[in-house]
């Protein structure tokens, strides 16, 4: 079997498996989307107030 064969099947099949995949919908994703980077920032934040006490109290404890 030629290479030419073996990437038209390929591709055959990754078009075929794709029809089969259930796309979610725009205003699904829009509130997924919105949700993730709320929480990003929320953690963000979260980590950057640890880091501020951890640092101010290092910097105390080597004072």
């Amino acid at each position: 079997m030629g290479i030419f064969k073996r990437l038209k099947d390929y591709f055959r099949n990754v078009i075929a498996e794709l029809k089969k995949v259930s796309w979610a919908k725009r205003s699904d994703l829009l509130k997924t989307t919105v949700v993730v980077i709320i929480l990003s920032m929320v953690m963000a934040a979260i980590i950057m107030l640890f880091d501020l006490i951890f640092s101010n109290m290092l910097h105390l404890v080597l004072r």
